[in-house]
């Protein structure tokens, strides 16, 4: 049935499109992600409206941009960030290049609660503008959907405020934001000797109240030694299911607790950075259906040894997303490009594999696989113009940004041309 165009349709065309689409890739094996020759990208509004061959569609009255064989992807998604936040820790980073240990810095304030300090003595605005370059260096690269985590206020006042910086950013760019309360990201130190009373303030005042307000959209959990026990982390976890709010987790990152175990029985959206997964928690995420979402950036800025299960995630098909973590003790690192390198490289991804972790499996860690994260009919109208012709440049010459157009929403928001 041919398709009916509208004058403020508009068609990318004489484009390489790398849908992502597992369908396409399905077709005969031989479509690496999801590649089109010779079709046009037909947008209507906010949406992609079709993806037909180009000798079929009829041009009258419709606004056509030629964009000569340049490669178009969909938008990049990065689906673990920690980008509003006070201060920094450079001068932590440079003394443990000098030599210091973690217990020397954090005995004379520096560690996470440097950055809680320095979070809550920071207004709204600090925080806004800090965050904004943060969030700049990342949209330049061609990132249309982004997901933010409070976990640095740790007490009501003070995650509202991380929150509704978030929220400031949202209305302010051209950009989707996930936002989501990580309040049980660490013991703040007025509870340090009660991390259980800490819980009861997360489940009975700062979850419901900053829920209520919409200021969230999903609850995450740092499930560790040095963060909250399993016991806690169920707490914190029935309190969001209460409330039917989808859940996530920090998990086997530093220890096997079992984490991942218990976001599965939640049929959470993903578990996070999962270096120490064994078979038994690949098996509950597999039957759930959680996205794994490596971050390459913290087990490079940490100097880690133990990789990530890839093999065994491989072979359950457990989705991979990777993401920056953005975050000012083990993850500065403004460049989604950058974390695809660093897959690739140090965990031994397949270039595709670390395409369908910022895009496909990516929008599936937020919720989002039947809108974002794809080429395909009837999905947001968020992709990237390249100036390149197969999506392994973009991820192989770094420091150099290839990017010709950013299209959020069927508008074009940057143009590098």
């Amino acid at each position: 049935m041919p398709i009916e165009l509208k004058d403020t349709d508009v068609i990318w065309r004489n484009a390489r499109l790398a849908t992502m689409s597992p369908t396409i890739n399905n077709i005969d094996g031989k479509h690496h992600y999801g590649m089109l020759e010779q079709h046009d990208l037909i947008v209507r509004g906010e949406k992609i409206l079709a993806i037909v061959p180009t000798d079929s569609v009829p041009t009258h009255h419709c606004y056509i941009i030629d964009v000569e064989q340049r490669l178009i992807t969909p938008g990049l998604i990065d689906c673990h960030t920690h980008l509003v936040f006070g201060g920094n820790r450079a001068s932590e980073w440079e003394q443990r290049l000098n030599g210091a240990s973690y217990e020397e810095i954090s005995a004379k304030g520096g560690g996470i609660n440097s950055t809680v300090n320095a979070t809550r003595n920071n207004s709204a605005q600090q925080l806004e503008v800090a965050a904004q370059k943060r969030l700049n260096a990342l949209i330049a690269e061609g990132i249309t959907t982004i997901e933010m985590k409070s976990g640095y206020g740790l007490d009501l006042v003070n995650e509202e405020k991380q929150l509704n910086v978030v929220q400031a950013l949202a209305q302010k760019n051209a950009i989707e934001i996930s936002p989501t309360l990580l309040s049980a990201h660490a013991v703040p130190p007025e509870y340090k000797h009660n991390p259980d009373a800490y819980i009861d303030l997360i489940c009975d005042s700062i979850l419901p109240t900053l829920w209520q307000k919409q200021l969230f959209e999903s609850v995450d959990v740092f499930c560790e030694t040095v963060g909250f026990n399993l016991d806690q982390t169920k707490r914190v976890f029935d309190a969001a299911q209460r409330l039917n709010i989808p859940v996530k987790g920090h998990v086997e990152q530093l220890s096997n607790m079992g984490g991942s175990e218990l976001v599965a029985d939640y049929q959470g959206w993903s578990v996070d950075h999962i270096e120490y997964l064994d078979e038994k928690g690949i098996e509950a995420i597999s039957r759930s259906g959680s996205v794994a979402v490596l971050l390459p950036g913290a087990f490079y800025f940490l100097k880690e040894k133990k990789l990530p299960p890839i093999s065994l995630l491989r072979q359950y098909r457990v989705p991979m997303a990777i993401s920056t973590d953005f975050n000012p003790g083990t993850s500065p690192f403004a460049s989604l490009r950058l974390i695809m390198n660093m897959a690739c490289v140090q965990f031994g991804f397949t270039p595709e594999e670390a395409w369908q972790g910022v895009t496909l499996h990516a929008a599936r860690a937020l919720g989002r696989a039947e809108s974002h994260g794809q080429l395909a009919e009837g999905y947001m109208a968020d992709f990237i113009v390249w100036d390149a012709e197969n999506p392994v440049d973009i991820l192989y010459e770094l420091g150099r940004n290839p990017l010709v157009h950013r299209i959020y929403r069927g508008e074009i928001t940057h143009n590098f041309q």
